[in-house]
């Protein structure tokens, strides 16, 4: 973990951040070897700072909210009807909370895996095509026994959502809905994540951000110094909540996220969390997977690489028949992409929520088993497919397990969240979803 904060990591990983931004790096990587001390990489890294994206750049990608506004496409759904009764709406509300810490939990004991690897565990074990949470252990391609991680997760132990960073984002942002309302600040998220998120629980760009935090960095910069992971998934996996808050209100989810995101993202981070939250808010009034897609991708700017890879998956989708066909195209196209980068786990969410058409472990199921950030996948596809479906008609399988009951590390004043009642907290999130 002390590698992310390293300069030297951080000066690689930022060439390749540039690259990917559309800039000219010529000589970089050469300035960067002779590079011998931590003085000297830093220099490399304020030039490489201040390049600008070549002119051939085909992509247009601010991180400004009313530039963000002005690049959306033209035909969208802003607001959709809402025709739930306030206990139909906390099923939903509860579904989503519940869907997302059973696909956590499902892509846990893998997280960082390959698919080949994922595949090869599971058919070792008896258990692939996978249907329900991972075995404790199994065989490598070599025949050696090998465990998966998290034990505390896996079919022979799981009672409760353990705790991942992924679960305490979502309740991070019920705390800070329930403290500062909906007009919060990002200078507000950041506040609570130095009161309240405990340092070694934040990874990569939330890491150099609260690094930034503390050491009294102008908002503006906090994203952005030493920070080359600032469009890798860390903001994606912190969109749900703001999707919660805002049923059938998916531009009111967009806005959320794009003010919880700024903290630590900019370009296609920022537009991570918008998709996803807002094709949250779309799935508790839409039913169709394609219009919930459609309208999530319509928050964020058509000139992005994040907006092209959306309709490609929707694209391929329609003309694969198999997930395994389609991730092959993806990876062929999005493979060069760090494992944990927005985009490739954007399209991989899209695979489970497109191939999985509905089916609560379907859905989940794909998402993980493609690989990559399993965790993450999981818990945002599992969102998705609890908001629309609700509570009652998730699978037991998947549900029971968990005893109605999440433990995260998020501290707020008086409150720890060790050990919650995931109805609970739904019910403090339909207060916030309801409040006029």
């Amino acid at each position: 973990m002390a590698g992310w904060t390293n300069v030297q990591n951080l000066l690689k990983e930022e060439l390749k951040q540039r690259q990917e931004e559309g800039c000219d790096i010529s000589g970089f990587s050469e300035m960067a070897a002779r590079a011998k001390d931590d003085k000297a990489r830093a220099g490399v890294y304020r030039k490489l700072m201040r390049l600008k994206p070549k002119k051939d750049f085909p992509y247009k990608e601010p991180s400004d909210f009313n530039r963000i506004l002005r690049k959306r496409p033209a035909l969208r759904r802003d607001i959709l009807p809402m025709r739930f009764s306030e206990e139909e709406l906390y099923d939903r509300i509860y579904g989503a909370w519940l869907g997302r810490c059973a696909g956590c939990a499902l892509g846990k004991p893998v997280e960082g895996w390959t698919e080949e690897n994922i595949r090869i565990y599971l058919k070792n074990a008896a258990a692939y095509p996978l249907d329900n949470y991972f075995p404790e252990k199994s065989l490598d391609k070599e025949g050696t026994e090998v465990k998966g991680m998290c034990p505390a997760s896996t079919r022979e132990h799981i009672q409760y959502m353990e705790p991942d960073d992924d679960i305490n984002y979502t309740t991070a942002g019920l705390l800070i809905a329930e403290s500062k309302g909906l007009n919060f600040t990002t200078s507000d998220v950041g506040n609570f994540w130095l009161y309240s998120l405990p340092f070694f629980h934040v990874c990569t760009a939330e890491r150099q951000a609260y690094l930034n935090l503390a050491n009294g960095l102008h908002i503006d910069e906090v994203p952005l110094f030493h920070n080359p992971y600032r469009e890798w998934i860390g903001a994606q996996i912190r969109a749900d909540f703001w999707g919660y808050a805002s049923p059938g209100k998916p531009l009111q989810a967009a806005e959320l996220a794009f003010r919880e995101a700024s903290l630590s993202h900019v370009k296609n981070g920022i537009y991570g969390e918008m998709f996803v939250a807002a094709m949250i808010a779309a799935a508790f009034s839409v039913s169709s997977l394609e219009e919930i897609i459609r309208i999530g991708s319509s928050q964020i700017p058509r000139t992005s690489r994040l907006y092209e890879a959306v309709q490609d998956m929707v694209k391929w989708s329609a003309e694969i028949t198999s997930w395994e066909g389609a991730f092959k195209k993806m990876m062929e196209k999005y493979g060069h992409y760090h494992p944990v980068h927005t985009i490739n786990n954007a399209c991989i969410v899209l695979l489970g929520l497109l191939y999985g058409k509905g089916d609560f472990e379907k859905t989940i199921s794909i998402a993980v088993m493609c690989g990559l950030d399993t965790d993450c996948n999981g818990a945002t596809t599992g969102s998705v497919a609890g908001a629309m479906l609700g509570a009652k008609n998730l699978p037991q399988k998947w549900i029971a397990p968990l005893n109605d009951t999440l433990s995260s590390t998020v501290v707020s004043g008086n409150e720890s969240l060790f050990r919650a009642k995931i109805s609970d907290l739904a019910r403090r999130t339909l207060k916030i979803a309801t409040t006029k």
